[in-house]
């Protein structure tokens, strides 16, 4: 098919409500948001997967599919057929699979502890789950993990080049589980120390612009057909783009940290979506950025060949202060026979494998004796999960109990002002707009997923979205109101 396009920038502003960019919209009408939303198509009801979480959030954007077709539950998860590092794959199945800096080299450092843009020296292969196979005991890497196919997999499989930049080196799972889909991700290390601190990156609004400003610059140098680094000439990638946390960390630091001028405050000032001052820098950071990367586009004769989409892999909760409410996920350590669980402001909660039957019963009325303490507004059993994802007593990922929060329920000792992880609408309902050459300026009222991205990139490009196999097995469609 023909190639409406030869490249798709694609951006995930991460927090980015569909809120917050009708806002910025409205009291910034000259700013690079504003631009794009009256130049483009925008979405208002688009939502990221009912698992809110990075991994799964940005999965379905590459993907087309959600986690029970990628197999991705969250950026650390459990693994009832996998083994824990170290073990030999002795010992009974079932371990963490924690697919964040917690596989770093050295995650204290910015690059670390290898060299950025190349992943796999960023990446301890010691500190990876293991896998039994008739070739004995193996290491799963990211990629490995994946159960689908993705956008920068089938792209680079027709020649394109592709390049990605984002918060962790285990980011690398987007090179598909071919291991080839990605010719560079430029990776620098969120969880690093801020230079002369013992603070991570994240406690810093100042450090967390300065973050993403790194990879920002990696994006232009590829737009002038370099690498990330700006020292190897290559070509121009066909797919690419960058992750910002910027706006995150505004909505989740409630104070200023190294680099802050005193007093800054992050999150909201009320239910409207007003940010407070320390979460405007973030905005107006983000805003700038994305004209940078604009102009980047016009300055190498690349605007009139792009199609730029902007997005975020989730949004945060809650948007209101006034519902916001700190609570201790303490009493899930209690509940009985449990392996695993991951309280941001949702639960996934996996149970032992050989107790799972057992256990089910008691560890359903744990969690409802102690409903009110954790705000639990749902409890998902197995056969809840099951309808919606995969049925976790075949499938060796999917969590045995979710459990849906009451808005404004956050997990936190009361160092973060929001979340996400969940299933509420604030985690979900995030910006989306779509804009390029062609693109006639629309808002688009009815419903939409970001799975949808992923098809609409493969389009863009003159691929078949039926390229990748989510897509294929979900029936995942193409964005409405674009002309191709």
């Amino acid at each position: 098919m023909a190639a409406p396009y030869e490249h798709v920038l694609l951006v995930s502003v991460d927090g980015l409500h569909a809120l917050d960019l009708a806002n910025r919209a409205a009291t910034h009408p000259e700013g690079t948001l504003a631009r794009l939303a009256k130049a483009g198509v925008t979405y208002r009801q688009a939502m990221a997967p009912l698992i809110s979480d990075s991994f799964p959030g940005f999965a379905a954007q590459v993907t087309g599919g959600g986690p029970g077709t990628t197999g991705v539950y969250y950026d650390d998860s459990y693994d009832r057929a996998l083994f824990p590092p170290g073990s030999d794959c002795n010992g009974e199945a079932g371990t963490e699979v924690p697919f964040a800096s917690e596989i770093d080299v050295e995650p204290s450092q910015a690059d670390a502890g290898g060299t950025i843009g190349q992943p796999m020296t960023q990446i301890e292969p010691k500190k990876l789950p293991l896998r039994k196979t008739a070739d004995g005991c193996v290491p799963v890497y990211p990629h490995d993990y994946l159960r689908t196919n993705t956008a920068f997999e089938v792209v680079h499989a027709h020649g394109g080049r592709t390049a990605w930049s984002d918060k962790h080196p285990a980011y690398e799972w987007l090179a598909g589980p071919s291991g080839q889909g990605l010719d560079e991700l430029y990776a620098v290390e969120q969880d690093a120390l801020i230079p002369g601190t013992k603070v991570r990156t994240t406690g810093s609004f100042a450090a967390e612009r300065d973050f993403d400003q790194r990879r920002v610059a990696a994006l232009l140098n590829m737009m002038r057909g370099m690498d990330g680094a700006g020292t190897a000439k290559v070509s121009v990638p066909a797919l690419f783009g960058m992750n910002s946390q910027a706006v995150s960390v505004g909505q989740k630091l409630p104070k200023a940290g190294p680099g802050d001028a005193p007093g800054l405050k992050g999150g909201y000032a009320d239910a409207a979506g007003q940010p407070n001052d320390g979460l405007a820098e973030q905005l107006d950071y983000v805003d700038g950025a994305l004209g940078q990367l604009l102009s980047g586009l016009k300055d190498n004769g690349l605007d009139g060949s792009t199609l730029v989409i902007v997005s975020a892999k989730h949004g945060q909760s809650p948007i209101d202060p006034q519902a916001y409410r700190p609570t201790d996920d303490k009493p899930l350590d209690a509940v009985l026979g449990h392996a695993f669980h991951v309280a941001d402001d949702g639960v996934l909660l996996w149970l032992k494998p050989s107790e799972r039957t057992a256990r089910l019963p008691d560890a359903l009325a744990a969690l409802e004796r102690d409903r009110k303490a954790l705000g639990i507004g749902a409890i998902l059993p197995p056969a809840a999960v099951a309808s919606l994802f995969a049925d976790p007593a075949t499938d060796s990922r999917a969590p045995d109990i979710m459990v849906g929060t009451d808005p404004g329920v956050v997990f936190t000792s009361g160092k973060k002002a929001a979340e996400h992880g969940g299933m509420g609408f604030d985690d979900r309902n995030v910006a989306l707009v779509v804009a390029g050459p062609g693109v006639k300026p629309a808002a688009v009222a009815g419903p939409v997923g970001t799975a949808q991205i992923a098809p609409t990139i493969l389009k863009a490009l003159g691929y078949a979205p039926e390229e990748l196999r989510a897509v294929k097995a979900e029936g995942t469609p193409a964005l409405p109101g674009l002309p191709f």
